[in-house]
């Protein structure tokens, strides 16, 4: 009996063991590869190479403060308010993507800045949290000083900035929220940190040593006494929409909430965004 009991216990410890490897294993992978998980920059020859600015856009090499020299593009605005939105982009794709999302705007007079990211759309580094935040403020920063080189009578004044940020850019907009006056700040589908959105998806897996990249949106938003706007799909699967929520409860005032319960993550256009904003924007003063 005795032998058994010990072979049992052999077997026991030996199965304990084995799974404490593959959990570590697994800890060892995320960590590993979760920069790969978060930044979705693309490898493909359409995603390094980006088209050359469309009409009436100006394509700017704006350098961060670290060094990295990043591609964004710039639409003057049309508008007697000479209002421009600050427009960060998603985890994935580049700022070739996203002129269709400024057009409604465009429509309007409003000018925009399509950030470039580090490592996207062929500009060169490695995107992190921090590398992002860099080419933020040099976006910032560019359209604070653009007036001699756009002919205009001076740069994008305080009152004139709009902050809009999807998705992951939505932490990047928060930011920036965070370190500069602005008119509005605008958040599309945001998320309330890497370490919430992670523990959704990896259970057992996520603990805050383990995330290099916080993105903590929700331990910011508080912070921010700007109008804000935030727009988030009942259907999004990609960042649930209870996230979104989390932010507008914790968010101050004034603020607006826009759910629309038949859109998911990437399809807010056809359900009402552009209006909504358009409406938000005309109502501030």
């Amino acid at each position: 009996m005795s032998r058994l009991l010990l072979g049992v216990a052999k077997m026991v410890w030996g199965i304990v063991i084995g799974l404490a490897i593959a959990y570590v294993a697994v800890l060892i992978l995320l960590f590993t590869v979760q920069r790969k998980i978060i930044f979705n920059p693309g490898q493909d020859l359409a995603d390094l190479i980006v088209a050359e600015a469309p009409a009436g856009m100006h394509a700017v090499d704006l350098i961060a403060a670290d060094g990295v020299t990043v591609t964004s593009w710039y639409l003057p605005p049309a508008r007697a308010d000479g209002r421009v939105i600050a427009y960060f982009h998603g985890n994935a794709g580049h700022r070739g993507d996203r002129v269709a999302r400024i057009l409604p705007y465009a429509a309007e007079g409003y000018g925009a800045l399509l950030v470039g990211y580090r490592g996207y759309g062929g500009n060169p580094g490695l995107p992190t949290e921090a590398g992002l935040y860099a080419d933020g403020r040099a976006a910032l920063d560019f359209l604070q000083k653009q007036g001699v080189e756009f002919l205009q009578k001076q740069g994008v004044e305080d009152h004139q900035l709009i902050l809009f940020g999807e998705s992951l850019g939505a932490a990047v907009a928060t930011q920036m929220a965070t370190e500069r006056p602005a008119l509005a700040l605008i958040l599309e589908a945001p998320f309330a940190s890497i370490l919430h959105s992670s523990r959704q998806r990896y259970k057992f897996f996520i603990f805050d040593w383990l995330v290099r990249d916080k993105f903590d949106n929700l331990g910011k938003i508080a912070e921010i006494e700007k109008p804000l706007l935030l727009i988030h799909g009942d259907l999004d699967r990609t960042t649930p929409a209870h996230f979104g929520r989390r932010l507008f409860a914790a968010a101050r005032e004034p603020k607006q909430g826009f759910f629309p319960n038949a859109a998911g993550h990437n399809d807010l256009m056809h359900h009402g965004m552009p209006e909504r904003v358009l409406a938000f924007l005309t109502a501030l003063k």
